[in-house]
């Protein structure tokens, strides 16, 4: 059996019972060999779980490990998620990053994001979440493209991840 197979065996139907010694670096391998819809789902999940901390709290804890490119595309990310809502649900933070929500949907730059807390973030995840339960989804597909950022929320919720994505491989 490959590596992978192993990796992902360890975790299937394990959820927060997984091995936690290891789950960073089983993370790290898995996520470099799964597809990016398959690590996207693990994500949501594990943003989403009862069993770890709620997404606002996980995704603030993500932004702070953040460059601030990265926060900048996870905002612009959120914003994008959010559409029309956007302004309503970010509005306290767009305006202490300096940006204008006037003329459409706004763009933050790394700048403008480095201004933001990860307090806000929390806050605005908590909001879009109670408004658009399906944007943990759009977080998901962001971080799988940031997977390093994932390996910051510790092992209960890295285990939750593997475990869907051990779900989802063994599916297909």
């Amino acid at each position: 059996m490959s590596l992978l197979t192993d990796i992902l065996n360890r975790y299937l139907g394990a959820g927060i019972n997984a091995p936690a010694a290891q789950a960073q670096d089983d993370f790290d391998h898995v996520a470099r060999h799964v597809p990016n819809d398959v690590l996207s789902q693990g994500i949501s999940t594990a943003l989403g779980s009862p069993q770890t901390p709620p997404a606002g709290e996980l995704v603030s804890q993500m932004f702070e490990a953040s460059t601030p490119e990265q926060r900048a595309a996870m905002l612009n990310q959120l914003i994008s998620a959010l559409g029309p809502n956007a302004p309503s649900v970010l509005g306290g933070l767009l305006a202490n990053a300096g940006v204008s929500g006037a003329g459409g949907m706004p763009t933050i730059t790394p700048n403008e994001a480095s201004r933001v807390r990860p307090e806000q973030v929390q806050d605005v995840v908590t909001q879009a979440q109670q408004r658009q339960p399906d944007i943990l989804g759009n977080l998901g597909d962001f971080y799988a493209q940031h997977s390093g950022l994932v390996k910051t929320l510790g092992s209960a919720a890295l285990a939750i991840a593997l475990a869907k994505i051990s779900a989802r491989m063994k599916g297909r």
